[in-house]
C-alpha cells in the first residue's frame, strides 16, 4: 500500500504524554497515513500505554510499526530509524510529548499537493499547563515562498524557524539528497531542517496553527542543558555553517553570522551570569553583525548589546520583569 505521510515519533520517558500524541496521530482526518513509533529503549511505562491505545483501532493495524532500538540511541538516531522505515510521500516529525489537530496532516497533505510543493510548513502552538501562545510564522510574503536561498535566509535571520514537527517534507528529499539526521549530537539536530530547504524546488506556507508544542514537560530533551548539550549544539552549527558556505559561498556569510547570534541568544533569556559569560564566550567573531539583521526584533538588539557591554544588571532586570513575572503570569 502506497502512504501519503509517514509520521515519525521517537520514544523515550514520556508516559504522562504518549496516549494524548498517539491519540491525536491516530484519529487524523487524512487516510493512508502511516505512523512510525520509534522506542529508543524508554525505560518506563510508555509503551504499554502506547499499545494498550493501538489495540483499540484494529483497522489501523497494518499502518502502524513499533520500532524498537536495544540501546538509548538519542532523538536523531531514532528519527533516522523512522526515516529508514518509512514508505510514505511525505514525512513529518512528531514529538511523543505533543500532539496534533486532528486535521492537521490533512491540511498540510492538501496544501503540499494542491501548490505542488516540496515542503509546507506552518504555525503553532506552545502549549502550556492551562492556555496557549500562537506562534505565526508568515513572512510577510505570499503563501507561496521562492525555494532555495531565500528561505534559508528567512531561517537564518530568526524569521522562519527550523523545528522539524511544523513541516511536511516529501520523502524523496531526504532519500536523493542523503539526508539524515546526526547521530549522537541530539542538541540542535533539528538545524538539518535547513539542509532540507536548500534542495527544495517549490516550499509553501499553512497560515494556522495546527500543531501543540508542549512546555510542561521538564523532562524534554530540549529541557536539559550539560556541557555534553553545549558541545552537540556546537557540532550542529559547524556542520551547518560548513554545509551551508560548500553550497553557496562567502554571498551567505553575514546571515550564518546572524545564524550564530540566534543560537546563542538564548543564553540572554537567564538570570544566571554564568549564561552571560557563556553568550559573551560563543561566536565573537558575529558580535560585529549585531543591530544589522533586518530580521532580528529591537528587543534582541538591546539584550546582545547589553551583553556585549557587559550591563549584566540590565539582562538580570529584564528576566526578572519580563519573562518571569509577565510571562509566568500570562503564560503558564
Amino acid at each position: 500500500m502506497e502512504y501519503k505521510v509517514s509520521v515519525i515519533v521517537p520514544i523515550y520517558k514520556v508516559e504522562k504524554y504518549i496516549y494524548r500524541c498517539a491519540y491525536s496521530l491516530l484519529e487524523q482526518s487524512l487516510q493512508d497515513v502511516e505512523i512510525i513509533f520509534v522506542d529508543d529503549c524508554t525505560p518506563d511505562n510508555s509503551i504499554n500505554i502506547l499499545k494498550e491505545l493501538v489495540s483499540h483501532y484494529p483497522e489501523k493495524e497494518k499502518a502502524i510499526k513499533l520500532l524498537c532500538h536495544d540501546e538509548n540511541m538519542g532523538l536523531p538516531s531514532a528519527r533516522n530509524t523512522g526515516l529508514k522505515h518509512a514508505t510514505g510521500e511525505f514525512i513529518f516529525h512528531c514529538d511523543s510529548d505533543d500532539w496534533l489537530d486532528t486535521n492537521a496532516l490533512e491540511l498540510l497533505y492538501n496544501k503540499c499537493v494542491s501548490e505542488n510543493a516540496d515542503i509546507v510548513y506552518a504555525d503553532w502552538y506552545l502549549a502550556y499547563q492551562h492556555n496557549n501562545r500562537y506562534m505565526s510564522q508568515s513572512s510577510g510574503s505570499t503563501d507561496v515562498i521562492s525555494p532555495g536561498l531565500h528561505i534559508i535566509k528567512l531561517m537564518l535571520g530568526g524569521c522562519l524557524k527550523f523545528n522539524v514537527w511544523n513541516k511536511l517534507v516529501k520523502r524523496n528529499l531526504y532519500i536523493n539528497n542523503k539526508i539524515y539526521f546526526p547521530e549522537g549530537y541530539g542538541m540542535g539536530e533539528d538545524m538539518t531542517m535547513i539542509k532540507l530547504f536548500s534542495f527544495t524546488d517549490k516550499v509553501t506556507y499553512l497560515n494556522k496553527a495546527v500543531y501543540y508544542y508542549s512546555q510542561i514537560n521538564m523532562d524534554a530533551f530540549t529541557k536539559t542543558t550539560s556541557e555534553r548539550h553545549l558541545e552537540e549544539l556546537q557540532y550542529n552549527v559547524e556542520d551547518i555553517s560548513c554545509f551551508l558556505y560548500e553550497r553557496y559561498g562567502n554571498r551567505i556569510e553575514k546571515y550564518i553570522h546572524f545564524f550564530k547570534l540566534n543560537v546563542k541568544f538564548p543564553f540572554l533569556i537567564s538570570s544566571k551570569k554564568e549564561s552571560y559569560k557563556l553568550w559573551r564566550l560563543w561566536y565573537k567573531d558575529s558580535n560585529v553583525y549585531i543591530g544589522k539583521n533586518p530580521l532580528s526584533s529591537r528587543r534582541s538588539e538591546i539584550l546582545q548589546v547589553a551583553a556585549l557591554n557587559k550591563h549584566d544588571w540590565f539582562l538580570k532586570c529584564y528576566n526578572l520583569l519580563v519573562m518571569r513575572l509577565l510571562y509566568g503570569i500570562l503564560y503558564k
